[in-house]
């Protein structure tokens, strides 16, 4: 697949047997960042690897910034997702060679017990992504991402809402 000027990404969406969703608190870049007020949570994801399948990188992805390995998978989102990163990043990330990310989201059940979470020394050698974590519930995370995310999202929302039920 052309991804053109779009990074390929996954996301995962972690279901707890409640099902509520693991979303984590972006780690500070710079100290007034915090000013993003609400806006600062989001589910796991990352980056596509060279000759990496979409479901691998997601697990990789969910152990790197989580320490998760206890997850099952549930669903696979049915198209490529994508987003424009606003001008002021997309000159930074990525050292500009992006526009946006194209991601493909898996909707996981945490098979685990929350003692395995850990956001500050996850497993992989990664920096942390993540300084704080919560379950929430599946309806509330449209309004906790980067409005420019939120498309994606309320997309994501949408194709995994029937998974929201407790187990």
């Amino acid at each position: 697949m052309d991804f053109g000027n779009y990074r390929p990404c996954v996301g995962i969406m972690l279901l707890n047997r409640d099902g509520l969703v693991f979303i984590g608190r972006r780690r500070l870049k710079r100290q007034g960042d915090r000013a993003r007020g609400s806006h600062e949570w989001q589910m796991p994801q990352g980056g596509i690897d060279a000759g990496e399948e979409p479901y691998q990188a997601a697990l990789r992805e969910l152990l790197e910034e989580t320490n998760v390995s206890s997850a099952s998978f549930l669903a696979e989102a049915p198209e490529w997702l994508s987003y424009d990163l606003p001008q002021e990043f997309a000159k930074k990330s990525w050292k500009g060679r992006y526009q946006g990310q194209c991601q493909k989201w898996f909707a996981m059940r945490f098979e685990g017990h929350d003692s395995e979470i850990n956001i500050d020394t996850p497993a992989g050698g990664q920096k942390p992504e993540f300084d704080a974590w919560r379950w929430e519930p599946m309806s509330h995370l449209s309004n906790l991402i980067v409005p420019f995310k939120r498309p994606v999202y309320e997309k994501v929302v949408e194709s995994f809402k029937h998974l929201s039920e407790k187990v």
